[in-house]
């Protein structure tokens, strides 16, 4: 696993690591509680590197997001090694993007999902965790998903778990021995707590997603409490005691800026987002 999930020790005390990761759907097709079209490819650009210079470490894309790997990709390319080697490269593989429908659609079949992973790799180069899109309890159990973390981990990929939204398929995975389990958790649904505390029971790291409710949790209200809805939503989820990251959403590199200073507030501590909290 990369660098900035490695457990610390403070004297006797363990630190807890949680770090604001990115969530890069935005980047590659409309989305969002009030959806945008997604920015040009100058533009995504400049949020990105908008987005490092912030501190940002952890990136979350999917195959299915549209132009996000690709996008992504190209970003990371620009990296040196030793910046390359900082950052934490997350993307899913079970949900698919029809480019010439412009739809999505579901496959969980062994060939689909290789077919799905080779191009991701080549689009993004090493990929550090890979998860599974629109999981089910069914799909967990089966036997070409196995086969396709068999493969991932051909591929050098160590770090595998899927992003649930169902209780069913969560539990499972904290049964099955997984690296990470991506659920959505904030402040207006709660329903996967315990599943957090199962998660970190078994020694998991939690990707939280959605923590402002797909944004209307920082749409809903007057716009001079923006800022404090967005710290309270954080502290929200930082009151559970997991090691792994809250993934945002955005493609404003001031509403991610306003997003990290959120972040520092809720934790209570003057550090960059991808230190631990």
């Amino acid at each position: 696993m990369n660098k900035p999930f490695s457990h610390a020790i403070v004297g006797s005390k363990r630190m807890r690591n949680v770090q604001l990761g990115l969530g890069l759907i935005g980047i590659g097709k409309p989305w969002g509680y009030r959806p945008v079209p997604a920015p040009d490819e100058a533009s995504t650009q400049t949020f990105l590197e908008a987005a490092w210079q912030a501190g940002i470490r952890y990136f979350d894309t999917a195959a299915s997001y549209g132009l996000s790997e690709q996008r992504l990709g190209r970003f990371l390319k620009k990296l040196s090694p030793a910046e390359r080697s900082e950052a934490t490269v997350a993307t899913k593989f079970g949900e698919h993007w029809d480019e010439l429908a412009g739809q999505l659609y579901v496959d969980h079949s062994y060939p689909a999902l290789r077919a799905s992973l080779d191009p991701s790799v080549d689009r993004l180069g090493a990929i550090d965790i890979l998860q599974l899109h629109k999981t089910t309890a069914v799909v967990l159990r089966s036997t070409d998903l196995a086969c396709a973390w068999d493969y991932a981990a051909s591929l050098g990929i160590r770090i595998v778990g899927p992003s649930v939204s169902d209780l069913e398929s969560a539990q499972i995975a904290c049964r099955s021995g997984y690296g990470i389990l991506q659920l959505p958790y904030n402040m207006e649904n709660d329903r996967f707590q315990p599943v957090i505390d199962r998660a970190v029971e078994n020694r998991m790291l939690v990707a939280v997603n959605r923590p402002f409710a797909m944004g209307k949790i920082v749409h809903d209200g007057a716009p001079e409490e923006r800022l404090g809805r967005m710290s309270a939503a954080f502290r929200f989820i930082l009151e559970q005691p997991f090691d792994g990251v809250v993934l945002t959403g955005t493609t404003s590199a001031e509403h991610l800026r306003e997003n990290c200073q959120a972040f520092q507030s809720a934790r209570g501590a003057e550090s960059t987002p991808g230190v631990r909290a």
